[in-house]
């Protein structure tokens, strides 16, 4: 089962250790560099959440939520004020295509849904323009393209009080990929 655990000190070096394909690297930033980026967040007056994604005891990912602009965020959009975001989810090369993705997805917003600080109506998150596996797992639970950009990155939004009925990947009888 999929669940999401708080980055500590008995966790980071496995998380540290987690890797996508070398055709990816250019989609993600390396863990390390997101821990560090959650850290300055969290001491210029920002709110990160920095999480290893585990299949039972087995780290396979890592994910970063945020919520609004900390002081050193001189170039944000103006989605982020005052919303979530999907800062960053990575599963390693060795458990993609499982299915972790998207129950990750699901977990990181049943914990923004929390509102651990405080209500919001809106989840933004980027992607690059390349990277068509992160648009259709998005788009699947409901996030939009707003026409906007984060850097180079596509911005997407989805709306926190409207439900989102999420596509299902399954396999029919031939072993191919079917959504319902």
């Amino acid at each position: 089962m999929i669940r999401l655990e708080k980055i500590s000190g008995k966790n980071v070096w496995d998380i540290l250790k987690l890797r996508v394909s070398e055709s990816q690297r250019s989609f993600v930033a390396a863990n390390d560099i997101s821990i560090i980026e959650a850290y300055i967040a969290q001491n210029e007056n920002g709110h990160a959440f920095p999480f290893g994604i585990y299949d039972d005891e087995t780290p396979v990912g890592f994910c970063m939520i945020g919520y609004g602009v900390d002081d050193s965020w001189t170039d944000a959009p103006a989605v982020a004020k005052d919303s979530y975001n999907v800062w960053r989810l990575m599963i390693d090369e060795r458990f993609q295509g499982k299915g972790f993705g998207k129950e990750a997805m699901k977990r990181i917003l049943d914990f923004i849904r929390t509102e651990p600080c405080g209500p919001s109506e809106t989840c933004w998150l980027s992607y690059e323009p390349e990277n068509t596996a992160a648009k259709k797992l998005y788009h699947s639970f409901g996030f939009q393209e707003t026409g906007d950009l984060d850097g180079n990155e596509i911005i997407a939004a989805l709306n926190l009080r409207k439900p989102v009925d999420v596509q299902i990947q399954e396999k029919d009888e031939k072993g191919s990929a079917q959504f319902s």
